[in-house]
């Protein structure tokens, strides 16, 4: 579970980093990945925002890919830098996915876009 200070809650935000000047963006065929720096001091906590639409599967199917990226995103905060807000998009083919490839493609994706939006630190679980 990703405490309140980690979550993405208005549309607003949400626009913020995927339409914002500045953001990086890293997509495939099962995930989208933006990110924004928003803060440039670094003073704000990593927050996360996760899109899921019917174009993946019915209620219970989108509830559980939601579950899974939550879980996911909560191991890989503290990897993320201060002052940065993500939004992960799942696209119809997260669906078909266990937790492990999903996580194997996150990771990817979110090195991809951090590494544009804060070149200075790179991301990798484990480092």
């Amino acid at each position: 579970m990703l405490a309140a200070r980690n979550r993405l809650r208005t549309g607003a935000d949400f626009s913020a980093v995927t339409r914002a000047r500045g953001g990086a963006r890293a997509g495939s065929r099962l995930l989208v990945v933006h990110a924004n720096q928003t803060d440039s001091r670094a003073v704000r906590p990593p927050r996360v925002g996760f899109v899921v639409s019917k174009a993946v599967g019915g209620a219970v199917i989108r509830n559980r890919v939601k579950r899974r990226l939550r879980a996911l995103m909560a191991t890989r905060l503290p990897l993320v830098p201060a002052g940065v807000d993500l939004v992960v998009r799942a696209q119809p083919a997260a669906a078909d996915l266990d937790s492990s490839a999903l996580g194997t493609e996150l990771d990817r994706l979110l090195g991809q876009a951090l590494a544009r939006v804060v070149p200075a630190q790179p991301f990798g679980v484990g480092e």
